[in-house]
């Protein structure tokens, strides 16, 4: 599993690592990270409807972050849960891009067992750093 929850770290919030080879990896990882802390069973969203976003910034933690924040918005304003990612990742002239298109469905009660409510992504001890041939992250979720 390319993601796992850290026990202990916090108190009243839910903390996750995610890994990946490759940026778009990390994200992917850390983006289902944030959806199965909302949902006990990830497999249960089917890919029914799409949304296309673009975002940039000049660091890659920062990009990841605005990232989450997305798949926050998104489960609040347009109460929807993602499973499938198809993500593109570049670094040009000193910039993160993003290209971003998620596959998911509505959230429905009586088909997704939810677990917690996640609000925000915190910046408490928050942290994306690459590490010989792989990126990792460090994330809390207030809840």
């Amino acid at each position: 599993m390319p993601y796992s929850f850290v026990e202990g770290a916090t108190m009243a919030d839910v903390a996750f690592e995610a890994t990946g080879k490759n940026l778009e990896e990390l994200f992917e990882s850390a983006g289902k990270a944030v959806t199965k802390s909302m949902i006990e069973n990830i497999e249960s969203i089917e890919e029914e409807t799409s949304v296309e976003f673009s975002l940039n910034h000049g660091s890659v933690d920062r990009l990841l972050h605005d990232f989450l924040d997305e798949l926050v918005y998104y489960k609040d304003a347009e109460n929807l849960f993602f499973s499938g990612y198809m993500l593109k990742i570049r670094k040009e002239e000193g910039k993160y891009y993003l290209e971003a298109m998620l596959k998911g469905e509505k959230i429905n009660p009586d088909k997704h067992e939810l677990v917690v409510n996640v609000k925000a992504v915190s910046w408490h001890k928050y942290e994306v750093k690459k590490k010989e041939d792989a990126w990792k992250a460090f994330v809390i979720l207030d809840v």
